[in-house]
């Protein structure tokens, strides 16, 4: 029988031993400050794009295949060799199963919370929700992985440290972090020939001399006192945030030149394919060029309930293409050892596969017990798939991890201590990450 790992990366056996020889001598205490700094020697990430696939994607249909399984789990398609001996993906993974040993491939992260809003808060931000959720629900009680970059490493070159493109995920806001840290969303679509981000641009009729006696007027308006003005949640403090930031933009050529997509090789966009998906995933690259340290691309529609085959033979190719894509040209520019990416949503699928009523075509329902999250670059070692669910996909069993270990993961990387220790507005403490233990095989 495999020896069980938890993700700290000792057997409950290794543990006990290990406790024994802390009582005698230093053994356990040793052991951990090897752990501690080799995650500080590790190399340090600048930046991070994080691919959400929001609804909750297949685990079978991607990465992580039951070929032996019974029919009504394996599913319809069959399993693709990849880079890496003995290890296979789905068969439409065939750009991202060529290059696995560019990432890594984590098939052990597993939770209890089964509905969207909830999987979604707990991932987004290595915090399980406080009260039960319903699955539309669009929630936050702790601040999200961006805002805390926002928070921590601050604004690079005027331009905001929190991008979300083309909306913001479910619990992606900044919670008590304030509005300064919440994302700036790019909404258009970077496919279209008209694509034009908003507050990059001056409005017509409106000539640059005048926007900055327009500014000049607005500081000047700012110098007057406020009532309530050093409460928490001022909503004009917030305007404020916002007002400054779209000034910056506007006056930014790095903001201008990240935006401008249309000076891309058409080469390039091609290459990334052009549907938005891909030209989201180009415009997320300069961004990360630009010194803009998150980056969300925030990518729907992953609830298959029904019609799971239909709509992944039509989908997955187009998506493997993009991601591949983007961890190649990371890799070609220089920046994959400076740039996380990591690709995930809120759960995994059931392993049964089930008929809705009224429809004659067969999905996969939510299933937190299992899920494949794919990352790459800031460090992370290419080839290596940690951990494993069992033979049949129903729960992760091998090198069990938390969401709290893949956030923390992520923090740890950017050079962020998951530890730290942040208050809210009314003084209350709160850790970043309640277990900010990193997944080892991650951070060599």
């Amino acid at each position: 029988m495999a020896r069980r790992l938890n993700c700290e990366g000792f057997a409950r056996r290794d543990c006990l031993k290990l406790g024994l020889g802390g009582w005698l001598g230093t053994g356990f205490v040793s052991a951990l400050a090897a752990r501690a700094s080799a995650a500080d020697d590790a190399p340090k990430a600048k930046g991070c794009i994080l691919i959400w696939m929001d609804g909750g994607p297949t685990h079978f249909e991607t990465f992580d295949p039951k070929p032996a399984a019974p029919a009504e789990i394996r599913g319809e398609f069959e399993p693709i060799a990849t880079k890496v001996p003995g290890v296979h993906f789905s068969e439409h993974m065939t750009r991202l199963a060529s290059i696995l040993d560019k990432f890594t491939m984590i098939r052990s992260i597993r939770h209890d919370q089964n509905n969207h809003g909830a999987g979604n808060h707990y991932m987004m931000t290595g915090a399980p929700t406080r009260i039960p959720v319903g699955c539309g629900a669009f929630v936050s009680f702790h601040p999200s992985m961006g805002a805390v970059v926002s928070h921590e490493l601050g604004k690079p070159n005027g331009l905001p440290a929190y991008f979300s493109i083309p909306s913001m995920t479910r619990s992606g806001g900044p919670n008590f972090l304030g509005a300064k840290h919440a994302p700036f969303v790019v909404g258009d679509d970077p496919n279209g020939a008209g694509f034009r981000v908003r507050d990059v641009a001056l409005p017509k009729g409106l000539t640059e001399d005048k926007f900055h006696r327009r500014g000049d007027l607005r500081k000047l308006v700012d110098t007057l006192p406020r009532m309530n003005e050093k409460a928490a949640g001022d909503p004009a403090l917030a305007l404020d945030d916002y007002y400054k930031q779209g000034f910056d933009l506007v006056t930014s050529p790095l903001a201008q030149a990240a935006f401008d997509i249309h000076k891309e090789p058409e080469a390039v966009r091609a290459r990334y394919g052009r549907n938005s998906f891909g030209q989201r995933l180009l415009l997320a690259r300069r961004l990360i060029e630009a010194g803009v340290p998150f980056v969300t691309v925030n990518d729907g529609g992953w609830d298959h309930h029904a019609d799971l085959f239909g709509a992944c033979s039509k989908r997955l190719p187009e998506w493997d293409n993009s991601v591949a894509t983007l961890i190649e040209d990371l890799s070609e520019r220089g920046l994959l050892d400076t740039t996380i990416v990591t690709a995930l949503g809120e759960f995994g699928r059931t392993p049964k596969l089930s008929i809705l009523p009224g429809s004659a075509k067969s999905g996969r329902d939510h299933w937190s017990s299992a899920m494949s999250v794919l990352m790459a670059g800031g460090g992370t070692p290419g080839g290596v798939v940690v951990g494993a669910t069992d033979k049949h996909g129903y729960s992760a069993v091998e090198r069990v991890c938390s969401p709290e270990n893949f956030v923390s993961t992520i923090y740890t990387k950017l050079g962020i201590n998951p530890d730290k220790v942040v208050y809210t507005a009314q003084g209350r403490p709160s850790h970043l990450v309640s277990n900010p233990a990193p997944i080892p095989e991650l951070m060599s």
